[in-house]
């Protein structure tokens, strides 16, 4: 019982101690007019014309950018982070890294790794392992994936000969890479 107590008081003075180190909001017009600087970690909300702030939170702006490792709920016109682990929704998603979850807008770009579902007009992933549906979806490669779309590209894909675990590079309303 005294290792559970002692345990659980380690996790507050440690928990405390992150907390310290970060926001529970912000609020800015740009990274550099705002409420903290662009290095302040904010767990809560954010309230942007344009931000950029590493962040576990709600960001709701025109321009929502988040650096380092970010996470929560994202909603704006333009969205970029270099990794996000939660959800994107806006007319522009981009992400530099690994994209953990959701982007839903109009084009939908992400460098690195998707690893949930891209759901918009036009959507890129570096590598798929995941959902795209689309007009047009494009993987460069992909782990496990599926498209759904008009258009949808797998250039790694080879044509029709390794049915069922691929279709082709090129496919329409269809294609996959298992």
């Amino acid at each position: 019982m005294k290792k559970i107590a002692v345990c659980a008081c380690l996790f507050m003075l440690v928990t405390a101690g992150r907390a310290a180190a970060s926001s529970l909001i912000q609020l800015s017009l740009t990274p550099d007019i705002a409420l903290h600087d662009r290095a302040t970690r904010i767990n809560g909300v954010t309230l942007n014309i344009w931000g950029e702030n590493p962040q576990t939170a709600f960001a709701l702006g025109l321009v929502n950018g988040s650096n380092d490792s970010s996470g929560g709920f994202t909603l704006g016109a333009f969205n970029y982070s270099d990794s996000y682990t939660g959800c994107q929704a806006g007319v522009v998603n981009y992400t530099k890294g690994t994209l953990l979850g959701w982007q839903m807008g109009v084009f939908d770009y992400t460098v690195g790794s998707v690893q949930g579902i891209q759901l918009g007009l036009l959507n890129y992933a570096g590598h798929l392992k995941g959902v795209q549906i689309g007009g047009i979806n494009y993987a460069a490669n992909a782990g496990t994936g599926i498209q759904i779309g008009v258009v949808n590209i797998i250039p790694t894909n080879a044509w029709f000969t390794r049915f069922p675990d691929q279709i082709a590079p090129v496919m329409v309303i269809f294609n996959w890479h298992f």
